[in-house]
C-alpha cells in the first residue's frame, strides 16, 4: 500500500526563540527558476533557458499580538531574521516518523494584522523575502539556496561550485 507522509506537528523558531503554542501556519517559499524562451536557427521549436533563481518568500502567522515578532519589522539587514520550521511527518502506512526542517533568513516585508473583532481570534501574518533557504529531511540536506553567497545545493550536489571557482569567489 502507498500512503503519503503527512505533516502532523510543527514548531517555529524566530532567531532561536520558540513559538510553540503561538505559531499558527507557515507557507514555505515556492521555489521557482527564471526561465526565458529561446528558439535559435535550425531549431524546430522553442526551449526554456534556465536563467537562475527567482526571488523566494516565506510567510508565517501567529495567534494574538506577539511583540517579539512585531519588533523585527524594519530590520535593516537583508538576512536579519532567521526562522526555523521543525516538522514531524508521519507515514500513514508504516507509522514511521520523519523530521522535516526548513531554515530561512530574510527580513519582514509585510505585516498583515487581518481584522480585529471582539470575541474572535487575532492573527498576524509576516511575509519575508529570503536571502537563504535550506530544506533538511531526516538530517539530510536536500536543497540549500544562498542567494548572497552564490550557493545552490540540490540533492547533496553543490551545482554552483565550479562556477564559483571560475569566477574566483
Amino acid at each position: 500500500m502507498g500512503m503519503p507522509a503527512v505533516l502532523k506537528h510543527f514548531n517555529v523558531f524566530q532567531n532561536g526563540v520558540s513559538y510553540r503554542g503561538e505559531a499558527e501556519e507557515v507557507t514555505p517559499p515556492k521555489l521557482t527558476r527564471k526561465m526565458e524562451e529561446w528558439r535559435g536557427a535550425g531549431m524546430i521549436g522553442p526551449i526554456q533557458l534556465d536563467m537562475g533563481m527567482e526571488g523566494m518568500e516565506f510567510e508565517w502567522s501567529v495567534g494574538g499580538i506577539n511583540k517579539d515578532m512585531l519588533s523585527q519589522f524594519g530590520a535593516v539587514a537583508a538576512d536579519a531574521i532567521m526562522l526555523r520550521f521543525a516538522g514531524a511527518v508521519q507515514n500513514d502506512d508504516t507509522g514511521d516518523w520523519s523530521a522535516v526542517e526548513i531554515v530561512v533568513h530574510g527580513r519582514q516585508k509585510e505585516l498583515d494584522f487581518g481584522s480585529f473583532k471582539p470575541g474572535d481570534k487575532t492573527t498576524v501574518k509576516a511575509t519575508l523575502p529570503l536571502t537563504y533557504y535550506k530544506l533538511t529531511i531526516d538530517g539530510e540536506d536536500v536543497i540549500e539556496i544562498d542567494m548572497i553567497n552564490f550557493i545552490a545545493v540540490m540533492g547533496g550536489k553543490d551545482v554552483l561550485a565550479e562556477v564559483r571557482r571560475i569566477l574566483g569567489i
